[in-house]
């Protein structure tokens, strides 16, 4: 009998099975590039960036006479609200004028006197009115002429019914903080380290009416102040009485 030999089946399954296997996990392990989503661009204009505080500027009006008739110290600076001409949508703008590039002038009257200040194509006037009953002034108008460079059209604006920078006759309106003037929805006015006097001017400025800003700044060391003397005096007083307590509870025999 002649025997049969069996030949033993080459794993030809399993080298096809790991060749599968490898090709699946490159396909899988293979780096897929990002989609890159373009960013979306916007039509509005970027947000200036403010400016810091204005430089302060002197300001004298003179009479007829050639006299001192209004004095005027103070940084400007303009908030002001417009129709971009290169947006075509309302911006807001924060300018700061410059006291060597400003022109002045002016008008004094009884009661009534105007600063005019200029640069280049922005014109800002101030008018004060005296109260001749009680002797008191304020600022009672302003108005502001601008056109700008990306300006649609020429800002006008003006307001004759404010009442800012009230003093009293022979004296000088002081106001050493930022203080915000609104004057129109369009306009606003941030004034720095102001002194002004409108009236009754005598060579130099008369005694300074502070502001609340600046009455304020004074008002919290007082506070202070007051509050350690009343503390000082309530430690004092607790040791005086518990030293009179002390020498009571001793008794001559």
């Amino acid at each position: 009998m002649i025997p049969i030999i069996r030949k033993q089946n080459k794993p030809a399954g399993a080298i096809f099975c790991l060749l599968l296997a490898l090709t699946i996990h490159q396909t899988m392990t293979t780096d897929v590039s990002p989609t890159v989503v373009a960013p979306e661009t916007s039509s509005h204009p970027a947000s200036p960036v403010p400016p810091g505080p204005p430089e302060r500027g002197n300001y004298n009006v003179t009479n007829a006479t050639d006299t001192v008739c209004l004095m005027a110290r103070m940084g400007l600076q303009l908030n002001i609200s417009f129709i971009s001409s290169s947006h075509g949508t309302t911006v807001q703008e924060v300018l700061n004028l410059h006291p060597n590039l400003i022109k002045f002038s002016g008008s004094c009257a009884p009661d009534f006197a105007t600063l005019k200040l200029t640069e280049d194509n922005i014109t800002l006037t101030f008018s004060f009115s005296l109260n001749s009953t009680s002797n008191k002034y304020h600022l009672s108008g302003l108005e502001l002429s601008a056109a700008l460079p990306d300006m649609a059209k020429r800002l006008v604006v003006a307001n004759t019914t404010l009442n800012y920078m009230v003093g009293t006759l022979g004296h000088s309106y002081m106001c050493q903080k930022e203080k915000t003037l609104s004057v129109t929805q369009d306009f606003s006015l941030n004034t720095f380290q102001l002194q002004v006097q409108p009236f009754s001017v005598n060579g130099d400025f008369g005694a300074a009416e502070e502001c609340e800003l600046d009455e304020d700044d004074m008002l919290i060391p007082i506070i202070v102040g007051a509050a350690l003397a009343v503390l000082v005096l309530i430690v004092i007083m607790a040791y005086l009485i518990g030293r009179s307590r002390s020498h009571a509870g001793y008794q001559t025999i």
